[in-house]
């Protein structure tokens, strides 16, 4: 069954939101997506748009545009290498990819919205910094961190009261199953390790590589060596 038959019935009592632009974003995404990649994005989708409804200040977040920054967010994961740079972080690449899309697809997208994806899919990764910037941005991270978090998370995201329910995960899982996910994303996550390491080193990816690659190594290249050592050196100058 094809994305178009999946998304044209309510799941968990949600209307997928439609337009033109939508429906050549998700024949972008998926075209540069695996099928686990696929299936993740569109949970995570479906997830935010529960979410958003029950929870202020995410109510009055259009629907449409938070779509579209879901639905693209992992573009820096692109198996075909289109649309990966070999030297910027994976967020980085997906929200550029986003940009790019839209400016072409849609010319009416403003400045400002068209910031708005960038940041929500630059910072999905980031939580503790999106859930505090614009509600778009947020209810984007917040939706994603579901699709790994499952139903019942509002402990683990310090939210005031529960927002996706056992039944609302399970609707929308038997539509967009989960599929290897393990394996899948720690792959995509070593092959960042491998392939471009200097883009993992100050974030959480490169915790995959020292986890799972042989010979893989952050010392003397996270945030806290890159402090010491400028501090460190900042003394001779003082002489």
């Amino acid at each position: 069954m094809s994305l178009k038959d999946k998304i044209s019935q309510p799941i968990a009592g949600v209307e997928f939101p439609s337009s033109p632009t939508i429906t050549a974003a998700l024949a972008y995404m998926e075209s540069h997506s695996t099928p686990v990649v696929v299936n993740h994005v569109m949970r995570s989708a479906y997830f935010a748009l529960i979410i958003g409804p029950k929870l202020p200040p995410f109510t009055d977040v259009s629907p449409s545009k938070l779509v579209l920054a879901i639905l693209m967010h992992d573009l820096g994961w692109d198996p075909t290498g289109e649309l990966v740079s070999p030297d910027k972080r994976f967020e980085v690449d997906g929200a550029n990819a986003a940009r790019d899309f839209l400016r072409k697809h849609d010319p009416s997208f403003s400045a400002a919205d068209l910031q708005l994806v960038w940041d929500a899919i630059a910072l999905h990764t980031s939580f503790s910094i999106a859930f505090h910037k614009e509600p778009l941005v947020g209810l984007a991270s917040l939706g994603i961190f579901s699709d790994f978090l499952g139903p019942n998370n509002a402990k683990v995201l310090k939210l005031s009261k529960e927002v996706l329910t056992p039944d609302e995960w399970r609707a929308v899982e038997k539509v967009f199953p989960y599929m290897h996910e393990g394996k899948g994303i720690r792959d995509i996550f070593c092959g960042l390790c491998l392939h471009k390491p200097e883009t993992t080193y100050d974030n959480f990816v490169s915790e995959y590589g020292v986890k799972y690659l042989p010979g893989f190594s952050v010392e003397g290249k996270q945030a806290i060596d890159i402090a010491e050592n400028g501090l460190k050196n900042l003394k001779e100058f003082r002489k």
